[in-house]
């Protein structure tokens, strides 16, 4: 349950990041150092570093797993690569936080962004990283309560209309 909702919070942090990203695609295609830079910062300082590394390493486990389920006899082999695997691979996440930060500061400006790191940096901001995947986690619950709710509501006006016509469901 734990590893769902870690996972149900990576990509919902992922979708919010996208959203963000789409609300304001003012900066150039070519982003400054400068930018770069501060972007890379708020992305250290919202903790998306801890959202990629569980990716990375989903990765390689589940390659692990595949051949575990073709060579079982192997596995003390197939665990030491994959240890292996997981060191050399710290660094991909630098990848992806990389592209992350080139994302940012290919959609908002240098003084935005600038603004945007002073405001996470601020008390209120330091709350809103702590809070926020909280929000989203508990939203993300009462919508999919909301949609088995619905979901039962139409069934039985389908019901209903069907019954109507001459169809018992």
């Amino acid at each position: 349950m734990t590893a769902r909702l870690s996972a149900r919070q990576a990509i919902v942090a992922l979708v919010a990041l996208a959203v963000i990203g789409v609300a304001n695609p003012a900066a150039a295609a070519n982003p400054s150092p400068g930018s770069l830079l501060i972007a890379k910062q708020i992305i250290e300082i919202k903790g998306v570093r801890g959202l990629f590394e569980p990716l990375v390493r989903g990765m390689i486990e589940k390659n692990k797993d595949v051949f575990m389920q073709t060579n079982f006899m192997w596995s003390k082999d197939i665990n030491e690569v994959a240890a292996i695997l997981h060191k050399d691979d710290n660094s991909r996440v630098n990848e992806l936080v990389d592209m992350t930060a080139h994302e940012y500061a290919n959609h908002f400006t240098e003084t935005e962004l600038k603004g945007m790191l002073t405001f996470y940096q601020s008390p209120l901001g330091q709350k809103m990283i702590v809070e926020e995947p909280k929000v989203m986690t508990e939203s993300m619950a009462d919508a999919g309560k909301w949609a088995d709710d619905h979901s039962e509501e139409v069934m039985a006006k389908m019901r209903s209309e069907m019954k109507k016509r001459g169809h018992d469901m």
